[in-house]
């Protein structure tokens, strides 16, 4: 293993490119979806993440499986050359920090409640005096 753990080695790893006589590969099924569907109509599901986004899926939304559920991703201009896998993230980033960050989020979170509940008092003491 050369010392290193999967983790650090799959962050670092990089694809080989695909060759330039091949071409990008896009999968045949959902290309002939492309073309038997109209643009906004609908979404087209596929598990074909490694798919490369063609200029003729330009204004479809797609249904990407990221291993659990379907990923809405709507084609841009900008997305033509990358793949659907990019766009349908596969793990959940829960969040850094632990009980001290948890404290402080809800910490933060009553503040902006009392603040909230202040406003509407004085909003409310503003229209009784006006009577």
């Amino acid at each position: 293993m050369r010392g290193c753990s999967f983790v650090a080695a799959r962050s670092t790893r990089r694809q080989m490119a695909r060759s330039l006589k091949k071409g990008p590969y896009v999968d045949p099924r959902v290309l002939k979806k492309v073309i038997d569907a109209k643009p906004g109509a609908g979404t087209i599901k596929t598990w074909s993440r490694a798919c490369t986004i063609s200029p003729e899926m330009i204004g479809f939304t797609f249904g990407v499986h990221n291993g659990k559920e379907f990923i809405n991703v709507y084609v841009t201009e900008e997305m033509v050359g990358h793949r659907f896998g990019e766009f349908s993230p596969t793990r959940k980033f829960v969040r850094h920090g632990g009980k001290i960050q948890k404290e402080i989020e809800t910490a933060e979170k009553k503040k902006e409640q009392d603040a909230a509940k202040a406003a509407k008092a004085e909003e409310t003491s503003k229209t009784t005096v006006k009577k």
